[in-house]
């Protein structure tokens, strides 16, 4: 059975929902050729973004080859450079011969074995000699300008998981590299993006980093709950089932206008109602949604310490006044300095983040989770 929400994989065409605004600066960045960082906390919908703004343009434009380069499984030096060489050639080779061509135009410092797949011509593999390569990589990492410029085109090459670089033997190393053949690039440019926002904000924001103001930083915001309503409406309507504004709201609410679990509460609502919601269907939805998780909450929780534990009990109920004596004493969280190195340290796991407003647990869920079984 087709559900009409999705979840845990790239929302496209009529499942993606707002984000106008940032989709119109990626658009307006790809076209001019500007570089691109784009921050936001996990699952808010970066990759969605990025590949919304390029099927637009895909759509109107010809003058523009968009690359898509996914670091989530690369660990090494090495496979990065495969990746970045294979989806270049990937991207501007149309056919059997031209990938073949623009290999042995472009790679000849030394020529790769080239193994294609029986199952597709378009599918292939670069052979690459790492004991030469990682002497003189420059010919990979200028690749994509010079194929872009013999076609005399434009090209943007959408990293995602960019933060995996970290995991390098000399992550330094390799930023320095990267920064001191992209930016003489004027046929390409770049956009980054990951799901490690703590990492990325390290790399792109801290003036001794390579990649400090290396381009237009976008940062993500949630969803308003104005802009789910009707969405979640509609995709309700388009199956034959009715749900009220109200109901939509709660439901947006309810996941603290979260792009991921929006979808997924919507999907069991919508899985638990035959014609209209209706009665508690939602509330029921919720608690099942938080129970569903609870294994991996309990997990995330026994791994913390006992103060930052303390610590995320202050935030649950609501406390926006972190160092001061009274709530120190409160949850016994020892010292103003103690609190400093606790707020760093769950940060830096990923657990809450340091917005506008404040502090949140980044994960609405397991915020529930933990007012709702764990604190109550």
């Amino acid at each position: 059975m087709d559900t009409p929400f999705v979840y845990g994989k790239l929302a496209v065409g009529k499942n993606f929902t707002d984000r106008e605004t940032e989709k119109n600066q990626l658009i307006r960045n790809f076209l001019s050729g500007t570089n691109t960082i784009l921050i936001s906390p996990r699952r808010w919908g970066k990759s969605s973004l990025v590949l919304k703004a390029a099927s637009e343009i895909n759509s109107k434009e010809n003058n523009l080859m968009i690359v898509f380069i996914d670091l989530f499984n690369i660990r090494n030096e090495e496979d990065f450079y495969k990746a970045l060489a294979e989806n270049v050639i990937r991207a501007s080779s149309s056919r059997l011969e031209e990938v073949v061509s623009n290999v042995k135009q472009f790679m000849k410092q030394w020529v790769p074995r080239i193994t294609f797949s029986p199952d597709s011509q378009q599918e292939f593999s670069l052979g690459l000699n790492w004991n030469e390569l990682k002497k003189q990589p420059d010919e990979i990492l200028d690749l994509a300008e010079n194929i872009a410029r013999s076609k005399e085109q434009k090209m943007v090459i959408c990293v995602d998981e960019f933060q995996n670089i970290a995991f390098f033997e000399d992550p330094l190393a390799v930023q320095k590299k990267l920064r001191s053949h992209w930016q003489t690039h004027q046929s390409v440019s770049y956009c980054l993006y990951g799901s490690k926002r703590h990492m990325l904000m390290e790399v792109f924001t801290s003036s001794s980093m390579p990649f400090y103001k290396f381009g237009d930083l976008l940062f993500l915001s949630k969803i308003a709950v104005n802009f789910w309503i009707p969405f979640i409406m509609e995709r309700f309507r388009s199956t034959g089932k009715a749900i009220s504004a109200k109901q939509a709201e709660k439901i947006a609410v309810l996941v603290e206008g979260h792009p991921y679990y929006v979808q997924q509460l919507a999907q069991l609502v919508w899985l638990r109602t035959n014609k209209a919601v209706s009665g508690n269907i939602i509330d029921q939805a919720m608690e099942g949604l938080v129970l569903q998780i609870s294994l991996l909450f309990q997990g995330i929780t026994e791994s913390l310490t006992t103060s930052q534990i303390s610590f995320l009990k202050m935030l649950v109920d609501g406390e926006k006044r972190y160092s001061t004596g009274e709530n120190i004493h409160k949850y016994n969280l020892g010292s103003s300095a103690n609190v400093i190195r606790i707020k760093k340290s769950l940060i830096a796991k990923e657990i809450i983040d340091e917005q506008s407003n404040g502090l949140i647990i980044l994960d609405p869920v397991y915020s529930s989770w933990l007012r709702k079984y764990y604190f109550k």
